[in-house]
């Protein structure tokens, strides 16, 4: 497995685009925009300079990466001599169907369909496909390149070679592979979100405020980032996507996202990308540029 293309040059595409080629692939790296792709590759570029600046890699290696990794607003051309597809676009169902019915009527028939999507069900997503047996989940955490976690994702159908292969394959990226069955939310999701939205609610009851719920899970419960901030940093539009599909999916009242949740979204308070969510931000997820927004 040596050609790998990439669909959607955002956080994440870019951020798996990056591990591949430093890895030693080839990628081709997909968008409907060239703008999208410029943008991303000056995100990799700079990554990779962080990198050099600490010693993990030479400059060597930074342009080696970079020349690994071309570029394409031509899907079907570019998945044409793909061993393995991974899409990485927005966190849409339907998006994400037509996403498959293309990758599958241009890229070889050997070849892997992958999604990174964080909740979506991996089987509804394969049977819009020719070749269920080869469509799998592989769901990078975010930064890509620092965390070290595949979740690997089977489908109703997906094989035991495929699953295999790809298990093998993200650990020849350093990554630490986990294998779970297709159930709304996966583990990640399915523990991490409703914790999130619980934290809201607890925000919305005026239990406490934004800066006491996540210092209580920072210094109570060793938690690197308050979930409140996690939440900003994921995109309060996604949070709220994802307990959709858990509630859709489980049918229990438990997974239904909080009214404020609901509420921010509505009024394009997404967090980090929108500059304003629990807190407010500046042009990074770690430029907090004021306090809480709730007091």
């Amino acid at each position: 497995m040596t050609n790998i293309a990439v669909i959607g040059a955002g956080t994440m595409g870019n951020g798996i685009a990056h591990v591949f080629a430093q890895s030693g692939f080839k990628v081709t790296l997909i968008d409907v925009r060239e703008e999208a792709l410029a943008k991303a590759i000056a995100t990799i570029d700079k990554n990779l300079g962080r990198m050099v600046a600490k010693e993990i890699i030479t400059e060597s290696g930074k342009a080696e990466t970079l020349g690994r990794i071309a570029t394409s607003t031509n899907l079907a051309a570019a998945v044409a001599n793909a061993d393995l597809v991974v899409e990485a676009a927005t966190e849409n169902v339907d998006l994400k169907l037509k996403i498959f019915r293309d990758m599958d009527a241009n890229a070889p028939a050997n070849c892997i369909l992958a999604t990174n999507t964080s909740s979506i069900s991996i089987t509804q997503i394969a049977a819009v496909t020719g070749r269920a047996d080869k469509v799998i989940g592989m769901h990078f955490m975010n930064p890509v390149p620092v965390m070290k976690l595949v979740e690997v994702i089977r489908g109703y159908a997906t094989s035991d070679e495929v699953t295999a292969k790809i298990m093998d394959l993200s650990k020849k990226l350093g990554k630490v592979p986990v294998e779970v069955n297709d159930y709304p939310g996966f583990v990640a999701n399915r523990i991490l979100m409703p914790m999130i939205n619980e934290a809201i609610i607890t925000l919305f009851e005026g239990v406490a405020g934004v800066e006491e719920i996540d210092t209580v899970m920072k210094l109570g419960m060793a938690h690197p980032m308050g979930p409140l901030q996690l939440a900003d940093f994921i995109g309060l539009d996604v949070c709220l996507s994802i307990m959709r599909v858990l509630h859709d999916g489980f049918g229990n009242p438990k997974y239904a996202p909080c009214p404020l949740l609901v509420n921010m979204v509505a009024a394009g308070k997404l967090g980090v990308k929108s500059g304003e969510g629990f807190y407010t931000w500046g042009h990074g997820t770690k430029d907090l540029i004021v306090s809480p927004n709730f007091k």
